[in-house]
């Protein structure tokens, strides 16, 4: 038992670790754009690039979640369920990307983007190479090879990151050189992963086997539908609102937000197997409450520290040039926003725990889709009058929608005791810090607005210390870090 903990621990580390890199590198391309492309080729891309996440949740529909939950059923051949979902997806892969690259032309005017319709055609083929290389990329997480998987992922990232400064800085390919990029990583993935698809595909595919995935995966689409248009759905939207160049200065705002983001993925990395480990002890329900308590306060101050302080980094000069081009500054005033958005992902991701230990995970479509309904609609009725603050505060209010929806519902199906009283405390510290926060950014000298600053960030954790938020327990455990006892 302890080494299957242990070989899990391992690869959960693998598994964060790759996607933290990953991650990283790919927001190494931010910086990159914001330079080498206008902020209209920057909406342009950001908006195809919205409705190929859309498109991606089609393509797969479900069939790598199919694959490992049929692979791995005792007495059933992993070839069998690796050949019939694989020649499923490449059939349904190469219709459909046949069709976009046919019908590139109309496509492209009702997505908004007329005359870009070879990116529409590059947009389908990445799509396809994409959908092939989720079932191989599914059995490397079946046969326990994380390093590999892990290694596969980030040669994606970084071929893709070479090929943007090849494209589009030596060649000047603009826009172009963003999808050709996009398709030539994600060839050369499927490509790397030929290996691993030859040990397993065999000329067969077994209807019965394959009804039986679609039964399994094809439930899957509405939530992934719904969670990619909660994250996604309003950059087309605020293209048809507003236009190109608006979009893609929010794109590039937006993105800055990845920082909250990957402290909240690696948060529910470990999390989910946390809870799932504590779940039968006596007092597991209080340390559940506790750390809801812990994530809203530490939370809130890194969403704080990272507002009052990415703008200035985005407008740090080195060698000469901002980091982001300043044409992008418009929009860092959005950025707070995505953060506190983030913020509240994160409590949803806490909550979670309520309806995966009572096994009541059918409700996440519903919640998912609530996010998306509030999303759109928030974005259509915010945007005409905010722009895109407007569609910042859309994205906030969906991931408030999903929370509370959770919450509620986790409530009713498995109840934990949360400190609601100190949750109650860190939100009054949180709106003294931010009103304070706010005021001092009307002040127009630049040294007194750095030393505001600094003051709100001390004066949050120094609201809860000395408002008698902690307990005599945390107060002698802090006590004693001090002393380095």
């Amino acid at each position: 038992m302890l080494r299957d903990i242990r070989t899990l621990g391992q690869e959960t580390l693998v598994y964060g670790l790759s996607t933290v890199v990953a991650r990283l590198l790919n927001f190494l391309l931010l910086p990159f754009y914001t330079h080498y492309l206008t902020t209209s080729e920057y909406g342009v891309v950001a908006t195809v690039f919205a409705y190929v996440a859309f498109f991606n949740v089609l393509y797969q529909y479900g069939m790598d979640q199919a694959y490992m939950r049929f692979a791995s059923e005792e007495g059933r051949s992993a070839e069998d369920a690796f050949s019939t979902a694989m020649w499923s997806l490449a059939a349904t892969s190469i219709a459909f990307s046949l069709a976009l690259h046919l019908l590139a032309e109309p496509l492209a005017s009702l997505g908004g983007v007329p005359g870009r319709a070879d990116l529409v055609r590059y947009a389908a083929w990445i799509l396809a190479f994409d959908a092939l290389s989720t079932v191989p990329f599914a059995d490397l997480r079946l046969q326990h090879r994380a390093w590999l998987f892990a290694g596969v992922k980030t040669f994606n990232i970084a071929l893709n990151l070479a090929m943007n400064i090849c494209l589009i800085a030596g060649l000047g390919l603009g826009v172009r050189g963003v999808f050709l990029a996009s398709l030539t990583a994600s060839a050369a993935t499927l490509a790397v992963l030929a290996p691993v698809i030859s040990l397993k595909m065999r000329p067969l595919f077994l209807k019965d086997l394959y009804k039986e995935l679609l039964r399994f995966g094809w439930p899957l689409v509405p939530a992934g539908l719904g969670s990619m248009a909660v994250q996604v759905i309003d950059r087309p939207i605020l293209l048809r609102l507003a236009d190109e160049s608006t979009v893609g200065i929010y794109q590039a705002s937006y993105r800055l937000g990845i920082f909250m983001q990957l402290i909240v993925n690696m948060f529910d990395q470990a999390w989910r197997p946390f809870f799932l480990q504590k779940a039968k002890d006596p007092d597991s329900g209080a340390i559940f409450g506790r750390i809801l308590t812990y994530y809203a306060a530490c939370g809130f101050w890194i969403v704080l520290i990272l507002s009052l302080f990415i703008p200035d980094i985005a407008r740090l000069s080195i060698g000469g040039r901002a980091i982001i081009h300043e044409s992008y500054w418009p929009g860092l005033s959005i950025v707070p926003i995505v953060l506190a958005a983030y913020l509240l992902n994160g409590i949803y991701d806490n909550f979670m725990a309520s309806v995966t230990l009572s096994k009541r995970t059918d409700v996440l479509p519903w919640v998912t889709l609530l996010g998306a309904a509030v999303k759109i609609l928030g974005t259509f009725a915010l945007v005409p009058y905010w722009r895109m603050m407007g569609a910042a505060w859309a994205t906030f209010l969906a991931y408030g929608a999903m929370a509370a929806a959770l919450g509620i519902i986790g409530r009713r199906v498995y109840p934990i005791p949360y400190e609601r009283g100190r949750l109650a405390h860190v939100a009054l510290a949180a709106a003294a810090t931010t009103a304070f926060a706010y005021a001092a950014s009307l002040c127009s000298s630049a040294i007194l607005w750095t030393g505001a600053r600094l003051a709100a960030v001390l004066a949050f954790p120094a609201l809860l210390y000395w408002t008698h938020f902690l307990s005599e327990d945390e107060r002698r455990l802090l006590d004693r870090v001090r002393s380095g006892q």
